[in-house]
């Protein structure tokens, strides 16, 4: 059953205290933001961060500067695709998301939006995604479009598998396959291994995410990778780490990066070591700041293939 509706101007327990959507927004916005997650951007980083890196290989890759404009289409398409899946992610699991103490307060389940408004405002957010998926050539379009398979399943996949963090990654990391399509116009070996290394780093951060709710999740019949790793959590962390940083090595040596792309892969994969470090598995707290910090390690990544791509050309 439906919550009785709370006050409009009423938080979500993990977004940052004081942020702008609780501060400035009009108060009639703020559950429709807070359903699309503007008030949490980690989200729509860590589903642009991947096209970033795959825009930078294709750029490395063809000697080509790689494109502000493409760059700036891929940050809105990731801000509108992440709150339309956010959105329809909440009401698939409103029934469940009352049953955590870290979820309930959201927009559905505390009852600020009717099912029918989340509809409409789903609609709206995919369309400004098909907008910006319209800017790209006819074979990215394509790609673009096969990227809701993973998103449509996700949602169901934690009431039934162990690990449904694998299918987030499926969805998460597609920009490792988009980003080099809107360059080339096609699939290659660099492409499929940025998306491989992009979806062991969802893994590897989303059970850190997942820490927060280790308690409250069998009670709501949730399975999460953070439950299946149990107190051996922080290993699997690190492996799902070790591969992301191997798969986005070879990815850089196969687009023929230089130097500097792979001091950035190293650096990346310090950052990836520091989170390992810093696991506690009774401190929730920490874990939301460690995940948060993935911002921080996709964009070293992101900013050292861009320079290596950039010094190229003008070397």
């Amino acid at each position: 059953m439906t919550a009785a509706p709370q006050p409009l101007d009423q938080p979500v327990a993990d977004a940052a205290t004081g942020n702008w959507v609780d501060r400035y927004a009009p108060a009639a916005s703020r559950p429709y933001l807070r359903l699309a997650r503007i008030d949490r951007p980690i989200g729509w980083w860590l589903l642009l961060l991947p096209c970033w890196w795959s825009l930078m290989l294709a750029a490395i890759a063809t000697n080509t500067v790689p494109s502000l404009w493409y760059a700036l289409l891929f940050l809105v398409g990731a801000v509108a695709m992440r709150g339309a899946g956010s959105t329809y992610n909440d009401i698939v699991d409103r029934d469940l998301d009352a049953k955590v103490a870290r979820t309930r307060m959201r927009p559905l389940p505390s009852g600020q939006v009717k099912v029918a408004a989340a509809v409409a405002f789903l609609a709206l957010q995919a369309l400004v995604g098909l907008a910006v998926l319209l800017q790209f050539n006819g074979f990215a379009i394509l790609i673009g479009f096969l990227s809701l398979v993973p998103v449509a399943f996700y949602p169901f996949m934690k009431r039934f598998m162990s690990m449904p963090q694998l299918v987030l990654g499926l969805a998460f990391a597609w920009g490792g396959l988009i980003g080099w399509a809107v360059v080339t116009g096609t699939l290659a070996a660099p492409a499929y291994l940025a998306y491989a290394a992009a979806i062991a780093w969802t893994v590897g951060y989303d059970t850190i995410y997942a820490l927060q709710d280790i308690e409250d999740d069998p009670i709501a019949g949730i399975k999460s990778s953070a439950r299946l790793f149990g107190s051996e959590a922080a290993t699997g962390v690190a492996v799902c780490y070790a591969v992301a940083v191997v798969l986005v090595g070879l990815a850089a040596h196969v687009a023929g990066g230089g130097l500097i792309a792979f001091v950035a892969v190293g650096a990346f994969a310090l950052h990836l070591a520091w989170q390992v470090r810093s696991i506690e598995l009774d401190n929730p707290h920490k874990a939301l700041r460690l995940f948060k910090s993935n911002r921080d390690a996709g964009l070293i990544l992101a900013l050292g293939l861009a320079a290596d791509a950039l010094l190229r050309v003008v070397l």
